[in-house]
């Protein structure tokens, strides 16, 4: 019996592989589309840039691991099944069933060639990350005239919503490394302000679409927030809790000369010297999530949030006596 599909099958006989081997089109207008499993994804509006990554749900929800659409065309599955049967690799009782289920001898209607252009026959994918439930899509092919839904006990079956959560997948943001003034090395006791550069910090968006049945949905993250833990019980966050919100398209705001007295909207201060080491400042930016389909389908997908590490250097300041 063939095995689960993975995500490398496609409508039409393409293969594109996923992962690292994607094979990607760009568009007159720059537009690039990669084909995986039946679905298209449409990353031009994608965060950039080598740190950039993907957000991880901040609940226990997370985006589909397999999922049912479009594979085959009634020759398709002829074509493919066919070898199959004939090898007898599957045992002869097992193919006898297949033939009869498909009406295999039935050169007009078998595999539902007579409805050839007004539907198509599904089949499984799998993200080939391999992520828990993988292999949970383990349905045979079955059959979806165009313009209806797929049945109801086909979980994951591609809807507006299901391509939602598979575009979910694929945003990547940008990296959150924050700009610190002082920059280089901080001082005990002295306010350490902190931001984030607002050109990079716009909302983000990934289309996933199945062309062969006109669906599709955008996913799309806009940043809310930044957390900022000191890496040290030793200090004091502004504000006190350490989500700096987001205000004017901006997390935080510059140091600028003069203000050196003043308290930093977004930032930390450092209670004692991180000696001959340094503090690993952690900052995670919090992305809400949106989603947009067809017909005017939409609704909210769980917030996601992404952070990175960075090294802090506190000197204690060094006082001169007379």
């Amino acid at each position: 019996m063939p095995g689960a599909a993975h995500a490398d099958d496609i409508l039409d006989g393409n293969t594109q592989n996923s992962g690292t081997e994607q094979s990607a089109n760009a568009s007159d207008n720059g537009t690039v589309s990669v084909t995986v499993g039946g679905v298209v994804f449409d990353r031009s509006k994608n965060g950039s840039g080598p740190s950039a990554g993907a957000v991880t749900s901040s609940t226990s929800w997370s985006p589909p691991a397999c999922w049912y659409a479009p594979k085959f065309t009634p020759q398709e599955l002829q074509d493919y099944l066919e070898p199959i049967w004939e090898a007898e690799s599957t045992g002869y009782e097992w193919d006898a069933k297949q033939r009869e289920k498909y009406n295999a001898l039935d050169e007009k209607k078998g595999f539902n060639k007579d409805k050839t252009g007004k539907g198509y026959w599904w089949g499984s994918y799998v993200n080939k990350s391999y992520p828990p439930g993988w292999d949970k899509c383990d349905t045979e092919y079955f059959w979806v005239d165009k313009g209806d839904p797929p049945p109801a006990d086909k979980e994951n079956a591609v809807t507006p919503e299901i391509l939602a959560e598979l575009a979910y997948a694929e945003i990547r943001v940008p990296g959150t490394k924050v700009t610190l003034a002082p920059a280089g090395a901080t001082k005990v006791n002295l306010p350490t302000w902190a931001w984030l550069d607002g050109a990079e910090f716009k909302p983000v968006s990934v289309t996933a679409s199945v062309q062969e049945i006109g669906i599709s949905a955008t996913a799309t993250a806009e940043p809310v927030s930044l957390q900022i833990k000191a890496g040290t019980p030793d200090a004091e966050t502004y504000p006190a809790s350490g989500v700096c919100e987001i205000k004017d398209g901006r997390i935080g705001q510059p140091y600028e000369k003069g203000k050196a007295n003043d308290t930093p909207s977004c930032g930390v201060k450092y209670l004692r010297s991180s000696g001959s080491g340094t503090f690993p400042l952690q900052a995670t930016v919090t992305w809400e999530i949106h989603w947009t389909g067809t017909d005017g389908a939409g609704g909210d997908l769980p917030d996601g949030t992404f952070g990175a590490t960075q090294d802090v250097v506190v000197q204690e300041i060094q006082a001169v006596n007379r």
